[in-house]
């Protein structure tokens, strides 16, 4: 696996079905009560952070997700944190719904707004940069997507296309994530590293790739 200069490879990779990876996030905040826990997913772009997130939240169904992409819109690539505490993760806590619409939704018309029930019992914030110093108050667990750095950049340029504007988007996105991911270490802190993808042979639908959370991780 080729990864970015700076992170290091995680160790000890196993098969586990998603249900035992979402009891281990549950057992990771076992004094939860009131209010849902909030579980980071973070990797870098093109990880599959989406795509896992949706996976997760299928095996418990009170579940909603968030996408920073979505409090970003607009705003900054990374510059979002104190938004994203505010506005969502601190009513969470206090066990309150999510009503928000991002100051950049209203200034460019765009319809709608970030939504999420009160009562849900998992909370799936995904997106690259949600594991941070800065929201650890606010996370119970979280689980960091560890992949080849080649294939994560190719699937970044196809998902966003390969036309000049777009091929000037992901070089900005990379001039700024490469930094903050070197800053924060997310692989470092994370409760669960998630193989994305593996060469492990495994169901997709029913099974991830994963590193033993609290294993030390190869330098």
């Amino acid at each position: 696996m080729r990864l970015h200069p700076g992170e290091t490879e995680a160790v000890g990779w196993r098969l586990v079905t998603l249900s035992e990876a979402v009891r281990q996030l549950r057992d990771a905040s076992p004094d939860v009560t009131g209010r849902p826990r909030v579980i980071a997913i973070d990797g870098r772009g093109g990880a599959g952070k989406t795509t896992l997130a949706e996976r997760l939240s299928k095996v418990e169904s009170n579940s909603a997700i968030v996408h920073t992409d979505d409090v970003a819109w607009n705003h900054a690539y990374f510059d979002w944190g104190a938004l994203l505490a505010e506005n969502i993760l601190q009513p969470l806590h206090r066990g309150a719904s999510v009503n928000f619409r991002p100051d950049a939704w209203i200034s460019h018309a765009r319809a709608g707004s970030i939504t999420i029930p009160a009562g849900a019992d998992f909370v799936w914030v995904e997106g690259t940069g949600i594991i941070r110093s800065e929201l650890d108050p606010w996370l119970d667990a979280s689980v960091y997507i560890q992949g080849d750095r080649d294939e994560q950049e190719r699937l970044l340029v196809a998902r966003d296309g390969d036309s000049a504007e777009q091929q000037e988007h992901v070089t900005n996105w990379l001039r700024e994530e490469l930094p903050f991911m070197l800053r924060e270490r997310p692989w470092s802190r994370a409760t669960l590293i998630v193989a994305g993808p593996s060469e492990i042979d495994h169901d997709p639908d029913t099974e991830l790739v994963v590193a033993p959370a609290g294993q030390p991780l190869a330098r």
